[in-house]
């Protein structure tokens, strides 16, 4: 079990990484308005996320990613890997790959269910 401290910024992690997911789809990408000022030639930071989402949940990163880590986290547990799948997970559940990301959040949690290491 990790630390109450880690827990901390594991929960911090997950919950920005939640509401950034949130703030892309739904006021970046989902948004007509940004969209056509996108497509319409507009260079700034809002077009180059959107385009970098979009074309990392086109080819399904955020979910493959996610189960790569939450895998990863399961065969050798890592307070760095279950922040890296618990982020990307965060991601993939919000900007269309839940499957994979839903997928990779079981296998976060069943990595909790493991003996307590005995010290003798």
């Amino acid at each position: 079990m990790p630390s109450p401290r880690a827990i901390f910024w594991l929960a911090t992690i997950g919950l920005l990484s939640l509401g950034y997911a949130l703030y892309l789809r739904y006021l970046v990408i989902e948004q007509s308005a940004v969209g056509i000022a996108c497509d319409g030639g507009l260079k700034n930071w809002l077009c180059l996320s959107r385009s970098v989402a979009s074309g990392l949940f086109n080819h399904q990163v955020f979910g493959w990613a996610s189960l790569g880590a939450a895998a990863l986290n399961l065969i050798r547990p890592s307070l760095a890997l279950f922040a890296i799948g618990l982020m990307l997970a965060a991601f993939g559940v919000v900007l269309y790959n839940a499957s994979l990301s839903a997928l990779a959040a079981g296998l976060l949690i069943m990595s909790f269910a493991r003996p307590a290491h005995v010290e003798e």
